[in-house]
């Protein structure tokens, strides 16, 4: 499955290359929310939360109550997921929290969330840079592997996501390799990111039991939806 990303920065729709440098920016939310309807899970992150610099809470709430969404970004809370739930996203997508500074994961914030709100409806987000799973926006890293991390959040989320962020907004392609290796990790949902381009990286990922999320390659029409 093709999952479409919306990306929030500074109250636009904006594509990033790794996190850090911006490629594209729309304000035409319209034209966007139109195109992704007929999608049945769009992801929508506030990367002004992510990176701690703001936020695009107003936004959020506006798209998810006209897209079936997974929003994540800077939900650091049971309060604030109950929130992103309430407003209208199907799940939220919780990276950072799930971890500590000393490079383990949060057990207790993940068993917490999960009682607060339901396992059904969170997302694990697991971001990894050079292998080490990255945190605070992608700013920074603890000293964990995807490997280490997934089976130990297995009970607590209904799918994790995988982005690569060594290829995020690169077009370069995605790892298939990877995803077969992790897709062995986990009975539930296997959603991935990162680099890739074409329809036919999405079957692959698909053959595997993978979902893919897209957000380059569509905004610059490389890839038709």
């Amino acid at each position: 499955m093709l999952i479409p990303s919306i990306d929030l920065l500074g109250g636009r729709i904006v594509q990033l290359v790794q996190g850090e440098k911006l490629r594209l920016a729309f304000d035409d939310f319209e034209y966007w929310i139109e195109k992704f309807s007929r999608f049945p899970l769009v992801q929508l992150i506030d990367l002004d939360a992510a990176m701690r610099q703001g936020e695009n809470s107003s936004l959020v709430a506006q798209i998810a109550k006209r897209l079936p969404v997974q929003a994540g970004g800077g939900i650091h809370s049971v309060e604030r997921a109950r929130q992103v739930l309430d407003g209208g996203a199907k799940r939220v997508i919780i990276g950072s929290a799930l971890f500590t500074d000393k490079g383990t994961v949060n057990m207790g914030f993940a068993a917490e969330l999960a009682a607060s709100v339901g396992a059904e409806h969170i997302v694990a987000g697991i971001d990894t840079k050079n292998g080490r799973i990255a945190v605070k926006g992608w700013k920074a890293q603890v000293e964990l592997t995807p490997d280490e991390a997934i089976p130990q959040l297995e009970p607590y989320a209904a799918a994790f996501l995988y982005t690569h962020v060594d290829g995020e907004g690169l077009m370069g392609g995605f790892p298939i390799d990877t995803a077969g290796r992790l897709r062995k990790l986990t009975a539930k949902q296997l959603i991935v990111a990162g680099g890739i381009r074409s329809q036919q990286e999405v079957d692959a990922l698909d053959a595997l039991g993978a979902d893919a999320v897209v957000g380059m390659a569509v905004y610059t029409e490389l890839l038709a939806v």
